[in-house]
């Protein structure tokens, strides 16, 4: 089970959104820099990186905070947020970014995906992110009107590395991840899935451990307000 300590960056800053509301959002005194070299100096591998003024604006914003965090911290890093075109994906690649998150503009064009998975093998990780079963996009602020497992029945095959599945009704709520959902994913999903939203524990940890087809979970708020300890939380990381 890999842990994904999170990040989410706007205005170069780190943040946490409830539900992925921009008007609802705590700033953290650390910088996304400093909390990065924190997650590695309690031996955490693996990030998650969220540029939100990316998914606003539908381009690269903070991609200069990426590229210092993996030549500097040398951390694993996932990145989404605002990435459209297949420019914006080598742009993350060549920074060095171990995979690139697909959202809205997966959803919105299946054959971008699909282009973008032939050109950049076992780099690209698909971002499915729902309310009510239903996919949103546009940094959630757009309901789509297809349910998430019929989307991912349609694009199954197209070579997705990684499957990151987020119930915006549980982000930022530190309720627990919605397992029931995730684990339908996950069964369906020919690619290992990433449990995202809701992870109030290290009890939401070890039942993700139990599941199928799970890579790892991301865990944000938990960590950021103090709930999960990161020595507690490493010891669960393998």
């Amino acid at each position: 089970m890999k842990i994904f300590p999170a990040i989410d960056i706007k205005d170069g800053k780190c943040v946490r959104l409830i539900k992925g509301d921009f008007k609802n959002k705590t700033e953290y005194e650390m910088s996304p820099i400093e909390q990065a070299n924190k997650y590695k100096n309690h031996g955490f591998k693996n990030l998650h990186v969220v540029d939100l003024d990316g998914a606003l604006l539908g381009k690269t914003v903070n991609i200069d905070v990426i590229k210092n965090i993996v030549s500097n911290i040398h951390l694993k890093v996932e990145i989404g947020g605002g990435i459209r075109n297949l420019d914006s994906i080598q742009k993350y690649i060549d920074v060095g970014a171990e995979k690139v998150i697909l959202g809205s503009a997966a959803i919105k064009d299946k054959n971008f995906l699909k282009e973008a998975c032939q050109k950049f093998p076992n780099k690209i990780a698909l971002g499915l992110d729902t309310k009510d079963g239903y996919l949103s996009v546009s940094g959630w602020k757009e309901n789509s009107n297809q349910l998430a497992l019929d989307f991912l029945n349609e694009v199954n095959d197209y070579g997705v590395s990684r499957l990151i599945y987020t119930d915006i009704n549980k982000d930022g709520m530190k309720q627990s991840p919605n397992f029931n959902e995730t684990s339908k994913v996950a069964a369906k999903s020919n690619c290992p899935v990433i449990i995202s939203g809701g992870v109030s524990s290290i009890d939401d940890i070890k039942k993700a451990k139990g599941l199928k087809n799970i890579e790892g979970i991301i865990v944000g708020k938990a960590i950021y307000d103090g709930d999960i300890k990161l020595d507690e939380l490493i010891k669960e990381d393998a």
